[in-house]
């Protein structure tokens, strides 16, 4: 299980983000995105954001593309990355 992650985020608000996971490298199965984004909220919990939104992105183009979360944080990350205002980060 070797892939790359980055990470960004989206301003939904002044006070609210949602945080965006992609994963490089590997196509994921179900339980090992839910475990991936558990893990990211932990960590997000950690740090004082207790509900904090996470989406993970995965897929090698736009026909592969793949985001699994929150329907309202899919959309919203989904436009952002349309409108390239997402910028990842390794």
């Amino acid at each position: 299980m070797s892939y790359l992650l980055s990470c960004g985020t989206v301003r939904e608000s002044r006070r609210r983000a949602i945080h965006v996971v992609r994963v490089n490298g590997e196509i994921l199965d179900w339980p090992e995105i839910d475990e991936l984004a558990e893990r990211m909220r932990e960590r997000l919990a950690k740090c004082g954001e207790p509900t904090a939104e996470v989406v993970v992105v995965q897929g090698y183009s736009t026909e592969t593309l793949r985001l699994f979360g929150d329907p309202y944080s899919v959309h919203c990350v989904r436009a952002a990355m349309l409108n390239a205002s997402l910028r990842w980060s390794h």
